[in-house]
């Protein structure tokens, strides 16, 4: 709680039992707004059982890296459709005392056997399915990532980050009810679920349906619908974890659970090899650094897009006055989608795995170009077709997590992770109990073909193998005077760098409180398809017919990210732990 309340609190003694209450409903309201409050340490994350594992580790002397790295094993046990162990993502972590930024990628990588055309069917276009099963995976790269976190910047012994989340799936958890609902979407047709893993959508489905492996994993042993309160164990998963915790993050890549998802890949048609596994390496790399409004902003570098797009899009908006019209002003949008329009047209043409493509770091995130970018924003929409130096074609008839950490000393952790779409691949590796990526659908899968619809077939992100994919995730680090004032990211696929360009925005142009920073409306353009989504339904007329009249193509409802914040407040220190309400299992937790 502020200090600035402990004078009413001591007060309240002295005052009728009703206002007393009045009070309490008061200073709850306020906390609400702010987001919880804490004074030494902070997890956020999108599930709560999570959090609390990774503030237990700060709680028994770890910092906030650890935290992230025990979170995030969590999440591999509670958060299935996104938390993993056959995944990729990226840490952009601050180290107080030296006050230091660094970054981490630890992106999936393309196979050795992959090529640029795998995926293409006789008429050019990606095959039914290309999404599901084994050979939707590429190499992945969590564990490895997950390792270098903690032997860099690291303090407690890797086997007290890692065995939380092997006995939550050993002993299991209460399923939520949005798990529930969830896993019972993915197993279940018409409320039928056949012994053997076939059901109506049959073999091959996009669905764990389709895959025994993975219904043996999730469904309960009577095969019937999952309820709120039922406990879900995952034994193979919690044998998995006990290996790596015991031998190390080298176990996943060249030990036990190495064998078993190499021989996967063989008997299911995937192209992970062995040497594919030994291969593969996380990287820290240089991180992103731009200015607003006085403030540092840190993200992630290449093959991540989200820190170039929005230190560029940050850029241009610091042209404009944008408090002074508000943030729901037709002006105000207009401007945010044209900074949006033009950071899509760089993140497709321009960015990919630095390990393969020079990518021009230092003129995208430069104040002279945003100058340039600015310049050609007029008072009406820009047709995205225009930006293009080549054609676009006519058009033919995704879940990742998020958490933020900090800890007492001011270290700060943000961690952007993903299977790629909700459950990946849909295919739990028989024997290990984790599911593997689907994120080989992250490269560009149909060479030189761009159209109107969304589909980028640019060069810089074919698929080539031993190459990272592109992707657009966007953890985010916010300083001032070397002092931690925002944690943020998101999942969303393409609408990460916009949901996270909104949060901050929302925080340091328009002076929001940290709640209200996250709970606010949100706004997504992508270059294609040329439209400007609008989250939810509660836009002013007026506001949409204003947009309309300049040419904007609107698409409204839905919901956009889910943006697990810490803000920091630099008069108190106190820690706004902000859990974003759009997913009902997200939790703050902390001290």
């Amino acid at each position: 709680m502020d200090t600035g309340w402990r004078g009413v609190m001591r007060g309240m003694g002295r005052v009728s039992g009703g206002l007393v209450l009045a009070l309490i409903a008061l200073l709850a309201l306020i906390s609400d707004a702010r987001g919880q409050i804490f004074s030494k340490h902070v997890v956020v994350s999108q599930e709560g059982h999570a959090s609390d594992v990774g503030r237990d580790v700060m709680r028994n002397g770890g910092n906030a890296f650890d935290a992230a790295v025990a979170t995030a094993f969590a999440l591999a046990v509670t958060h299935p459709s996104a938390g993993n162990l056959g995944g990729g993502g990226f840490l952009v972590a601050y180290r107080a005392e030296s006050r230091e930024v660094l970054t981490f990628d630890f992106r999936e990588m393309a196979p050795q056997a992959a090529d640029s055309k795998m995926y293409l069917g006789p008429n050019g276009l990606p095959v039914p399915h290309h999404r599901a099963g084994a050979k939707a995976a590429g190499v992945p790269g969590t564990v490895r990532g997950l390792g270098l976190i903690h032997a860099r910047i690291g303090k407690l012994p890797w086997p007290d980050l890692v065995r939380p989340a092997a006995r939550l799936a050993r002993e299991g958890f209460p399923v939520s009810e949005t798990l529930a609902k969830s896993l019972n979407q993915q197993l279940f047709s018409k409320g039928r679920l056949e012994p053997g893993g076939k059901d109506d959508l049959g073999p091959g489905s996009d669905r764990l349906a389709g895959f025994p492996e993975s219904i043996e994993a999730f469904a309960k042993p009577d095969r019937t619908p999952w309820q709120a309160g039922e406990r879900l164990t995952q034994r193979d998963l919690a044998d998995t974890l006990d290996r790596i915790a015991n031998e190390g993050p080298d176990e996943f890549y060249k030990g036990r659970t190495a064998q078993i998802l190499a021989s996967y890949m063989t008997e299911h048609g995937g192209l992970v090899t062995l040497d594919d596994l030994k291969a593969y390496r996380a990287r820290e790399r240089a991180p992103i650094h731009s200015t607003f409004r006085g403030f540092d902003v840190y993200g992630m570098g290449p093959p991540a897009s989200g820190g170039i797009l929005l230190a560029e899009m940050l850029n241009i908006l610091e042209r404009f006055d944008l408090k002074a019209d508000g943030p729901q002003a037709p002006q105000t949008l207009q401007r945010v989608t044209e900074a949006m329009r033009r950071g899509f047209f760089t993140r497709a043409t321009e960015i990919a795995d630095p390990d393969f493509v020079n990518v021009p770091v230092a003129k995208l995130i430069s104040k002279a170009y945003a100058d340039e970018l600015a310049r050609s924003i007029t008072d009406r929409a820009t047709p995205s077709a225009e930006l293009a130096p080549f054609p676009v074609l006519s058009a033919e008839g995704s879940d990742t997590t998020h958490l933020s950490t900090i800890d007492g000393d001011g270290n700060a952790a943000s961690l952007t992770y993903t299977l790629e779409e909700g459950y990946g691949s849909k295919a739990v590796v028989a024997g290990a109990g984790f599911l593997l990526n689907n994120e080989m659908g992250d490269f560009n899968l149909v060479p030189g073909r761009t159209d109107s619809r969304g589909r980028i077939g640019t060069p810089a992100n074919l698929i080539e193998p031993r190459k990272r994919m592109l992707s657009s995730q966007t953890p985010t680090i916010i300083l001032k005077e070397g002092q931690v004032r925002l944690v943020t990211g998101s999942p969303g696929g393409r609408t990460i760098p916009n949901t996270v360009l909104w949060v901050v925005l929302n925080n340091l142009e328009f002076q929001l409180e940290p709640r209200e920073s996250v709970d606010a409306v949100r706004t997504h353009h992508a270059w294609f398809p040329d439209l400007v989504a609008l989250e939810g339904n509660t836009w002013p007329v007026a506001t949409r017919a204003a947009l309309e009249k300049l040419g904007y193509r609107l698409r409204l409802g839905g919901i956009q990210g889910d943006a697990h914040t810490i803000a920091v407040d630099p008069t108190t220190g106190r820690r706004h732990g902000v859990a974003d309400r759009r997913r009902e299992t997200s939790r703050a937790s902390g001290d």
